[in-house]
């Protein structure tokens, strides 16, 4: 499975628009994709949200920064680098995540789940958003 895990890895890496189609080289037709903002099934779903990305973010970039596997699963650590293309216009974003991944005999990936942090990673880098998000943080840690 290690020359599975290598191969999802450097079409993560290679991503771009043109090739989401292509990620049937990767995906089983039936995967399940988790993150803190979707829950879907299907390969056709997997790419609406990939196509999303691109529609919603500028330049988005996933650079994997490690791996375990074990057996059929792997879990990935990664750089999500991008820009917003509403606010922030301009300036360069990091989400740094994680993902789960349980491949089929095929070395096809059967379920995807990311793990980061979307308050931390993603909402305290909103305006007005981002105060509320430290307020919040401090009221917690008191």
């Amino acid at each position: 499975m290690k020359q599975a895990v290598d191969r999802i890895a450097r079409r993560f890496e290679t991503l771009t628009p043109e090739t989401v189609d292509q990620l049937g080289e990767v995906y089983a037709p039936d995967a399940r994709f988790v993150d803190p903002f979707n829950d879907v099934h299907g390969l056709e779903e997997v790419k609406r949200i990939y196509r999303h990305m691109y529609l919603s973010l500028e330049s988005p970039r996933f650079v994997i920064t490690g791996k375990v596997v074990d057996a059929d699963q792997c879990f990935l650590t990664w750089d999500f680098n991008f820009r917003f293309r509403s606010f922030h216009r301009g300036t360069n974003q990091t989400i740094r995540g994680a993902t789960h991944l349980r491949l089929n005999a095929d070395g096809l990936i059967e379920l995807h789940r990311d793990y980061w942090d979307a308050a931390q990673e993603l909402y305290e880098k909103i305006p007005v958003i981002s105060v509320l998000m430290r307020w919040l943080r401090r009221r917690a840690n008191t």
